[in-house]
């Protein structure tokens, strides 16, 4: 699984219109762990990365990867 970053993460919550804590119940990681992910405090342990991704990916985020126009997020129709 590719790796998101913080600002994909913030961006994803944002076009679903989540809250960290909607964010935390969906992926089961403490809104801690999502709160300082998503402000460079520190990178969450891979399985936790993983189920942040996962949640979000579940509820319509498609990620979009690096491909020279820069990192991204979207809305699956």
């Amino acid at each position: 699984m590719t790796p998101i970053s913080r600002l994909q993460c913030r961006a994803a919550r944002s076009l679903l219109d989540w809250r960290q804590d909607e964010l935390e119940a969906a992926s089961n990681v403490a809104k801690k762990t999502i709160a300082d992910f998503e402000r460079g405090a520190r990178t969450p342990r891979p399985v936790n990365l993983e189920a942040i991704k996962g949640a979000l990916e579940t509820a319509g985020i498609e990620f979009i990867p690096e491909n020279g126009g820069g990192t991204g997020v979207r809305l699956k129709k």
